[in-house]
């Protein structure tokens, strides 16, 4: 039976009313103190009687929160009523008591960030949800922590099978791939040419900044990669699509050295053509993304297929998306089959083709840009940084890295295969492996842990596999390991490991 090519729609152009408490655009991040205003450090002078020092102490007003005699005997100032830091400074250093008096400066844990201004506004929460806009502190893909590993895939094709891309933008012009024949950044299956502009629907525009906005070049967004070449695939036109459309962009994707393929757009009927190509993609080792679809509410796909979802192939990765509270999206499609992990992707803000700075939506308005085909630009921009980390592996090994590094979420349970949302992080670090090294006759075995290097890990042991107890903290040396000895005693126990990442 002739089956009418299926039409493919946008799969998450969704606007819904809400109330942003996002600062106005542009606005600079509250900065941080210079240095604490309640105490100072001192250090006191060699030889010098410690009662002489109390009684300036006592003198002062002042009282010694903690001395630390083992690390060179610096006393931290606790600050009286009415006393400046400066001044106290200024006292203690005219004294003749002290070596040095100083502020107590913040210290910051390290941290790759882009000084791009809407990541440090704190509109990016997917990247980075401290707590912003009630959202729930850590509901993001850690990608700060990630960052400090990767973030760069510059050297990594990623196909955007979209509506197109306006390849001019500020925050996308960087990053866009260039056919060395043509000198074209895609193609258009419509007219056949290497001009891929975005339509009025801007879709495609708005999923590349999630993938791979330029990041740290003080503009606007950044990507979840940095850097990466975005190859834009015009398969949509105002948001619709076939699967002729699909298939001439997936074959020039091919053509061309692409080694993702992003499809934000879904199906309600499957194509044998569709399924095909995508399994010459899978010959060819490329990985598929597809956004899981919307629904209103969101459906289970297991139930009622969502195409290309739906067509169960080893190298296609489906998502669906939550929120900055870490739910599962209520217009986000699921199936615990079909569905392989979630991603942010709800009160997004990227990229727009109405002009080379337009962004969207505006943040004095109040709209909602959320769905899966947000989500699903977010695991691509992950897999080209996989990719990059890790070039001798397969796409399977890649996959499954991926869904291992997966945060799992009570939203998510039975909602999609890992039940879990994408952590980058713990993606582009190694895994934790314990193994055991030695078993002695004084009644003691030893395990090795074995993972990254200086990763800080906990040890825990169980007697049941349900109860877990931490036992042991300790970083890892330079090669990746660090050894544990603990007594042989009954019941049984069992080990495991975490890490912070």
């Amino acid at each position: 039976m002739n089956r009418p090519a299926a039409l493919f729609r946008l799969a998450t152009l969704v606007l819904l009313l809400w109330s942003p408490a996002a600062p106005p655009a542009g606005a600079a991040p509250v900065s941080a103190p210079q240095y604490r205003s309640d105490q100072i450090l001192i250090q006191p002078r060699n030889g010098i009687s410690r009662t002489v020092l109390a009684a300036f102490h006592a003198a002062h007003g002042v009282r010694v929160g903690r001395a630390f005699a083992a690390a060179g005997g610096a006393q931290v100032i606790t600050l009286p009523a009415g006393e400046t830091v400066a001044s106290l400074i200024a006292k203690y250093q005219q004294s003749g008591l002290v070596a040095f008096a100083e502020p107590d400066y913040p210290v910051y844990a390290d941290a790759t960030l882009p000084n791009d201004p809407y990541f440090n506004n704190g509109l990016l929460w997917g990247l980075d949800n401290y707590g912003q806009n009630s959202g729930t502190p850590h509901a993001d893909i850690a990608a700060p922590a990630a960052w400090d590993v990767l973030a760069s895939a510059s050297n990594i094709v990623v196909a955007v099978l979209d509506s197109g891309i306006r390849a001019t933008h500020e925050d996308l012009a960087a990053n866009m791939w260039v056919n060395l024949n043509d000198g074209g950044h895609g193609y258009n299956a419509f007219t056949g040419t290497n001009d891929p502009a975005d339509d009025s629907t801007s879709h495609g525009t708005m999923v590349a900044g999630v993938l791979g906005a330029v990041g740290n070049n003080g503009k606007g967004v950044c990507g979840v990669a940095w850097s990466v070449q975005m190859m834009a695939c015009k398969c949509l036109n105002n948001g619709a699509g076939s699967d002729s459309t699909v298939i001439a962009c997936i074959d020039y994707a091919l053509a061309n050295g692409a080694k993702i393929i992003n499809a934000s757009f879904d199906s309600p009927t499957a194509s044998l053509a569709v399924s095909n190509a995508i399994v010459t993609a899978q010959a060819a080792g490329v990985i598929w993304v597809a956004s899981a679809g919307n629904g209103n509410p969101g459906r289970n796909i297991d139930l009622t297929p969502s195409y290309p979802s739906g067509y169960g192939l080893d190298n296609l990765v489906s998502v669906a998306y939550t929120t900055r509270t870490d739910a599962l999206g209520t217009l986000s499609n699921y199936g615990a089959t079909n569905v392989m992990l979630a991603a942010p992707g709800d009160q997004i803000y990227t990229t727009f083709a109405a002009s080379d700075t337009y962004y969207y939506p505006p943040v004095n308005l109040s709209i909602n840009l959320a769905g899966t085909s947000f989500s699903a630009p977010y695991v691509s921009g992950a897999l080209a940084l996989m990719l990059a980390k890790y070039p001798a592996e397969n796409y399977h090994q890649i996959i499954q890295r991926l869904l291992a590094a997966t945060d799992p979420l009570p939203s998510l349970v039975g909602k999609c295969a890992t039940g879990g949302r994408l952590n980058l992080a713990r993606a582009l670090n190694p895994p934790v492996w314990l193994s055991p090294v030695a078993t002695t006759n004084t009644g003691t075995f030893q395990l090795r842990l074995t993972t990254g290097a200086n990763r800080l890990c906990v040890l825990q042991m169980s007697t049941n596999l349900i109860g877990w107890t931490p036992i042991y903290t300790n970083t890892t040396s330079a090669n990746g390991t660090f050894d544990f000895t603990n007594p042989v005693s009954p019941p049984r126990q069992f080990f495991r490991a975490t890490t912070t990442l």
